[in-house]
């Protein structure tokens, strides 16, 4: 099972992913669509048009990892990014609760927490 610490960024991709792309055109959709460094830590997630696969590109500072999901039934939750944006932020509970097949949408925190956005409130 894949441990998640708090302080690891997680970006969805929006758009459904071509699973034969390794690492190489993963990290090629990491630099142009992302806009970001696909060695800086975070894990980047990429699902298939049907929803039932699912990647996950880290790097963890010696090189990178990369996982692979296939659901034998169901499928993952479509993510709606906010407009104008081509990815979905999340945290390590909520891509707990994706691979577990929760639905976000329906999830909802009710208890206060910290948040990085200086709020106190869950973001």
């Amino acid at each position: 099972m894949l441990n998640v610490s708090p302080q690891i960024a997680i970006q969805v991709y929006a758009q459904p992913a071509d699973m034969r792309k390794g690492i190489d055109g993963l990290s090629g959709i990491v630099r142009s669509e992302f806009e970001a460094d696909p060695t800086d830590g975070s894990l980047f997630v990429f699902i298939n048009r049907r929803r039932d696969r699912m990647k996950i590109l880290h790097f963890d500072g010696g090189g990178f990892w990369l996982y692979y999901r296939l659901l034998e039934a169901g499928t993952f939750e479509e993510l709606k990014p906010r407009r104008g944006a081509n990815h979905v932020s999340l945290d390590g509970t909520q891509l707990s609760m994706l691979l577990s097949g929760v639905s976000l949408v329906a999830a909802q925190r009710k208890r206060k927490r910290f948040s990085r956005n200086g709020t106190g409130r869950a973001a």
